[in-house]
Parts: structure tokens; C-alpha cells; sequence
């Protein structure tokens, strides 16, 4: 199985993708090509899906980690062009998310209308585990919260005439199930990382033995980072391989505790398991 960051914040310095504030992992494997998250734009996207010579056709499903426009933006340009596309993802997707900046609210969510998706996309919505391909399933939703959530005091929702914090239900990752063990590929991980490598445990029976993607510790304190630590060292560690919304502190925290078991993944990294 291979695993290619496709976009990212930043872009390795030896290949011809572009780089964005957004997220999109493409996964490879004999029964076909899975798209994870479509970055920011159409633009960035589609130019770096032609210089990983990835054809439209190709892909068989896309799976979204949530609905923000980091992870949401390059859906319509994909869709124009791919029609019909499986897209799997939790059935609160559709729900309209806001950024106050400023003291202005901003649309975050999906830029598509929940009806036009519909036409054009092949909708598999469910709070549970979906299998995408064979060995590559989602998380389903991550219910159980007791750690710290990968929270921004920005993010809101509507609860009738109301603003409410957003309650990240859709936020889910992605579960790769290679000879080795299991992978979990992040998008942001809004549900908190400690919780999404518990639910893991739970709806799958193992830890990963590589975590890979955007953990959202970019808000983390030291005594969360002590604590993650500690959770991670009795998992092995896993290899983790880590961007996007990981935060420079968190990083160099689990690199002085971990060393060589974790590494960058800006856009072009290829891995393989």
C-alpha cells in the first residue's frame, strides 16, 4: 500500500506539487486509488493530482475527514470532472460551519449545497465504520472525548437563532490495514488525537503502528504534550509522520521524545507499508 501527501501547508523541496493551507492524502493500493480530504482549492489540487500523473478515472472513492474548507475545497473542481464520485464521510458533513474572525462570521464548511452534492456525488454517509476498499476503512465517529479536543475558539455552529461551539461530530480519520498493522491516516483530528487513537482500539481491536497526517496539537499546552507522550510511549511508539495542523511545539516535543520515529510529511512525501 502506498500513501502519497499530495497537499499540505508545506511541499518538499524536491518535487513539482504546490502547497496550500489545506490537506489531501491519495492511497494506492491493487484494488484502486482512494483520495483522503481535497485540500483548499480545485486549483492546487488538480495540479498536483497531474504532476502525480493521477488520473480522475482512477480514483474509486474519496473519503473526507470533516467539512472544513481546508480539507472541503477542491470538492467542486473534482466533482466537475468526476462525476458520480463515492464520496464517504459522516452523515453531519452536510451541517453549515462558521469562523468568527474579526467578529464576523465566515462560512468554513462545504461549499457545495447539500442538493447539488447529492446529484453529483455517490454519497456513503455514516456515523459508523465504512469499509472504502478492501483493507482501507474510516473510523466512524469518535464519541468517546475524555481526553483534550483539537479545539479552535474560532470555530462555530448555528443551534437554532443561536452561535454554539462546533461540536466536530463529523471529524473522522482514516484506518489502512497493511501486513504490518494498521495505519491511521489524520485529517485534523478536531475529536482530539488521544481519543481518536482510543476509538481506534475499540472499533478495530489494535493500536496503529503508524500514525500519519495532521494531529491538530497546534493548540496544545505542556501538560498536554506530557500526557500524549506518555500515552504513546506504551504503544511502542507508533511512527508518526506528521503536518498540517500539528504545530511546530508538538512537533518538536514528540521528536525530542520519540527521535527518528517521527518525521515531516509535507506535500510530496511518498510512504509505503
Amino acid at each position: 500500500m502506498k500513501l502519497t501527501c499530495l497537499v499540505d501547508n508545506a511541499v518538499h523541496p524536491h518535487t513539482p506539487l504546490w502547497g496550500e493551507h489545506g490537506l489531501a492524502f491519495l492511497i494506492e493500493l491493487a484494488e484502486g486509488r482512494v483520495l483522503f480530504d481535497t485540500g483548499a482549492s480545485g486549483a492546487v489540487l488538480l495540479h498536483n493530482l497531474e504532476m502525480a500523473e493521477v488520473g480522475l478515472d482512477s480514483i474509486a472513492a474519496l473519503v473526507l475527514s470533516h467539512a472544513h474548507t481546508d480539507h472541503t475545497g477542491g470538492l467542486p473542481a473534482l466533482l466537475e470532472r468526476r462525476s458520480g464520485l463515492p464520496i464517504y464521510a459522516h452523515p453531519d458533513l452536510m451541517r453549515e460551519r462558521f469562523s468568527r474572525r474579526g467578529g464576523q462570521m465566515k462560512a468554513r464548511g462545504l461549499s457545495l449545497d447539500a442538493q447539488v452534492l447529492r446529484q453529483r456525488a455517490d454519497l456513503h454517509l455514516d456515523d459508523a465504520p465504512q469499509e472504502v476498499l478492501p483493507g482501507v476503512w474510516t473510523t466512524g465517529e469518535i464519541t468517546e472525548r475524555s481526553e483534550p479536543e483539537g479545539r479552535s475558539p474560532h470555530h462555530f455552529v448555528r443551534d437554532g437563532e443561536i452561535w454554539v461551539p462546533d461540536p466536530y461530530r463529523d471529524d473522522m480519520a482514516l484506518i489502512l490495514d497493511v501486513s504490518r498493522g494498521l495505519v491511521l491516516v489524520c485529517g485534523c483530528c478536531h475529536a482530539g488525537f488521544l481519543n481518536t487513537l482510543s476509538h481506534v482500539r475499540r472499533a478495530f481491536g489494535r493500536d496503529p503502528v503508524a500514525v500519519v497526517g495532521g494531529t491538530h496539537l497546534i493548540s496544545a499546552d505542556e501538560a498536554h504534550l506530557r500526557r500524549l507522550v506518555q500515552v504513546l510511549q506504551r504503544l511502542g511508539p507508533p511512527a508518526l509522520y506528521l503536518n498540517h495542523c500539528t504545530g511546530q511545539a508538538a512537533y518538536v516535543a514528540l521528536a525530542q521524545a520519540f527521535g527518528d520515529r517521527v518525521a515531516p510529511c509535507p506535500a510530496g512525501t511518498v510512504l509505503e507499508f
